[in-house]
């Protein structure tokens, strides 16, 4: 039997409660064996939230990830693993609220890289409770790509991360993830942009059954133009491109910015790689928020998470919809069974590495 997935509930001022409670009320099936790695407190109210003047479900407590599997049906399996606080007040950046998202996702961190979970999927954290709480990093991305660091024994430069949001209609891969634009620029470089193309190679060969065809986006309008609005493509990206090429990755560009999304839609590439988040972010949540899903490319374990935060305009209300929560949970569960099957034939990538093609 595979190990359990923890859903970590996210920043509990926010919506991530709210979401996991009514997944595991719409979803029982799907959520058999999940378990929320959060605070028992939140959960209960948040199962009341999204109740809806029904019934709530109630919160079972478990004390080891394994229990998930024996917890009742139609109940939310609880492991308590914030520190336990009073639930902080819905719609407002808090610092413990922060602190209890961040703890959460550091202790299901930890517990992926010592095969206790199969996978994680974060509910939303809200970056500015993140930092109040203490915690230097932008956003999870970071944070797990330091605590896989400290768990492998490297520094966190050699632990290359990169994010990829997608959905059945798009796939985009990021150079830079949370910056300032102005930092943004600056981080493509050659060896960023080929960095990106190989994660993004290795991680898409596998579920594809062949190499994948990465187009890349320009940085400046019209892909600059022939240098008219910047030189970024000619010195910097098109080389790195043509390095990909030379290690045999399909890759081509850059291109258009403003017209290579839509290229890759209609079928003529499988992933774009973009220079930085927005760029990347707009055209899949265009094309549906409810049905983006965020995953981590080159960890050593598989997170996904939904593609929006935590809409503290709608927090407390029950109201907030659980579709792309559920379909990060979906290509989790994938993502394991690929990675399990794939390992007796000793095909070796990374666990995070594959979206279903």
């Amino acid at each position: 039997m595979s190990p359990p997935l923890a859903i970590t509930m996210g920043d509990p001022a926010g919506i991530g409660p709210e979401i996991v409670a009514k997944a595991f009320r719409e979803q029982p099936a799907l959520l058999r064996g999940a378990f929320v790695a959060g605070d028992v407190a939140c959960m209960r109210r948040a199962a009341q939230w999204v109740a809806q003047g029904r019934t709530a479900l109630p919160v079972a407590l478990v004390e080891h990830p394994a229990q998930a599997f024996d917890a009742p049906p139609n109940c939310i399996p609880v492991m308590q693993v914030a520190a336990a606080a009073p639930p902080p007040a819905p719609g407002r950046i808090d610092a413990a609220a922060g602190r209890m998202a961040a703890e959460c996702v550091v202790w299901a961190a930890r517990a992926a890289l010592r095969g206790e979970i199969a996978a994680l999927v974060t509910a939303p954290l809200h970056k500015e409770a993140l930092s109040a709480a203490g915690f230097a990093y932008p956003g999870h991305t970071e944070l797990l790509q330091a605590e896989s660091a400290s768990h492998l024994g490297r520094a966190v430069a050699d632990v290359p991360v990169r994010m990829m949001l997608a959905n059945d209609e798009l796939r985009t891969v990021l150079v830079s993830i949370h910056m300032a634009l102005r930092a943004a620029i600056d981080a493509v470089t050659v060896p960023a942009v080929l960095e990106t193309l190989r994660i993004a190679h290795a991680s898409l060969a596998p579920p594809l059954g062949r190499m994948p065809r990465i187009a890349v986006a320009g940085l400046n309008p019209h892909a600059g133009e022939g240098g008219l609005f910047g030189r970024e493509e000619i010195e910097t990206i098109a080389p790195a491109v043509a390095l990909a090429r030379a290690e045999g990755i399909d890759a081509h560009g850059p291109f258009a910015p403003d017209t290579v999304f839509m290229r890759a839609r209609r079928g003529e590439f499988d992933v774009v790689v973009a220079m930085y988040h927005d760029q990347g972010l707009i055209p899949v949540k265009y094309l549906g928020v409810e049905k983006g899903v965020n995953v981590t490319l080159g960890l050593p374990l598989v997170r996904t998470s939904p593609d929006h935060g935590t809409a503290f305009d709608i927090a407390g209300t029950g109201r907030a919809d659980a579709a792309s929560l559920v379909e990060a949970v979906r290509v989790a569960r994938s993502l394991v069974t690929r990675a399990r099957d794939a390992a007796p034939r000793g095909i070796a990538h990374n666990r995070s590495a594959t979206i279903a093609g």
